[in-house]
């Protein structure tokens, strides 16, 4: 796998980042001496981050860094954090658990990362939390709303994002207010569909309402016509879908070519440019998705103006989207918790300094961390796609 550590302002391409002798001479100090804190330098803080770049969650975790990156380019321009660069160092673990659990093990042995950010799903995520909790590595933002990551708390993770029960809890609102209570829920079969479904079931019972069915689909899969078709025959109102975007999008078709109108509900992990790009567009309209960021193109929420503002400022080619967005608001709490951790920031104190942050609001969007809370946001908002041309309405 290629390592991506970033420091110019220039986003790569592929799988060359800083040369061997340019990273060590950031690394190393006057003397040649690393600093004694684990990953940080006179010059650098190194981030490690083992997300899917490609595969089936690839352009979910690509617009997730790009947005992430928005924040630290413009950071590392204005002089660092205490005169320190922000050193990405990246790994494709392709959505795949054994990959993830390779790559962590890589960057907190070899690479000697600070801290790990971003990871991209729940199995991955779990695949790596031993080597988390063996060696003291704090992870922030990772990308899943999985219970097994919240609760019971996790002293090393820090979560930005709400869980996935508090937006099928959102879904499940909105569908019975409109009067569709035959529900069926399609959930991909690993810790993620299976979160998910935990969380849509209690939302359901919690209103005296059954799953009208609930069925699996194999995890990647892009072949679910049985399902679809077991699906359209108990003629539900609307679908729950708990899936990556190719799967979703394949689902998506199939159904509709059994002649099924229901009303289809994705989870954000779904990837909502993602999975507009993966539809045709004749499929698009009307499709939902829950979301746990702001809406990324209402400049009138100051954090929006910010991240649209900071976009266009770094000539990027980054284009607004949730996940982006999601990216951005990350780095945003992870900086300034690297700006608490002071000028000798220490895995502890950094650490400290997150669960220091308590409630802050980023500008529309506020989080809430402490020594007794990790899960820093609430927000679930529930957008539709509109037309054929892939666009959105909240």
């Amino acid at each position: 796998m290629a390592v991506l550590a970033r420091l110019s302002l220039r986003r790569p391409v592929g799988g060359i980042g800083l040369s061997l002798g340019l990273l060590a001479s950031l690394l190393l100090g006057p003397s040649g001496a690393i600093a004694d804190e684990v990953g940080v330098g006179p010059r650098t803080i190194l981030v490690g981050q083992s997300a899917a770049f490609s595969g089936p969650a690839g352009l979910l975790g690509r617009e997730f860094r790009e947005g992430a990156h928005e924040v630290f380019d413009q950071v590392n321009a204005q002089g660092g954090i205490h005169g320190r660069q922000v050193v990405m160092v990246y790994r494709d673990d392709r959505y795949e658990p054994d990959l993830a659990r390779r790559n962590t093990e890589e960057l907190i042995q070899r690479e000697k990362v600070f801290a790990l950010f971003g990871y991209v799903g729940t199995p991955t995520l779990m695949a790596a939390l031993p080597l988390l909790r063996q060696h003291g590595v704090p992870l922030v933002a990772p990308l899943t709303g999985a219970q097994v990551a919240r609760s019971p708390l996790q002293p090393l993770i820090f979560n930005i994002r709400a869980s996935y029960h508090q937006e099928v809890e959102a879904i499940v609102r909105y569908l019975l207010r409109y009067g569709r209570r035959d529900i069926a829920i399609v959930y991909q079969n690993d810790l993620f569909g299976e979160d998910a479904l935990r969380g849509a079931q209690l939302a359901l019972q919690r209103r005296g309402v059954q799953p009208l069915l609930s069925l699996p689909v194999v995890r990647h899969s892009t072949d679910n016509a049985e399902v679809a078709r077991r699906v359209a025959l108990a003629r539900p109102d609307a679908v729950i879908v708990v899936s990556s975007y190719a799967t979703a999008a394949s689902f998506i078709g199939q159904l509709r070519r059994h002649g099924s109108q229901a009303q289809v509900m994705n989870l954000s992990f779904v990837g909502s440019n993602a999975l507009a790009s993966a539809l045709p567009p004749a499929l698009r309209h009307g499709v939902g998705i829950s979301q746990v960021v702001p809406f990324p193109w209402d400049a009138r929420i100051p954090v929006v103006r910010d991240y649209q503002n900071t976009i266009r400022r770094n000539r990027s080619q980054s284009r607004f989207g949730f996940s982006s967005l999601e990216g951005y608001l990350a780095a945003t709490v992870l900086v300034k918790a690297l700006e608490a951790a002071g000028p000798e920031p220490t895995r502890a104190r950094f650490i400290q300094a997150m669960e220091s942050l308590g409630k802050r609001d980023l500008g529309g969007f506020r989080v809430h961390l402490s020594p007794t809370n990790h899960n820093g946001s609430d927000l679930v908002q529930l957008t539709f796609l509109v037309g054929d041309k892939g666009a959105f309405i909240h």
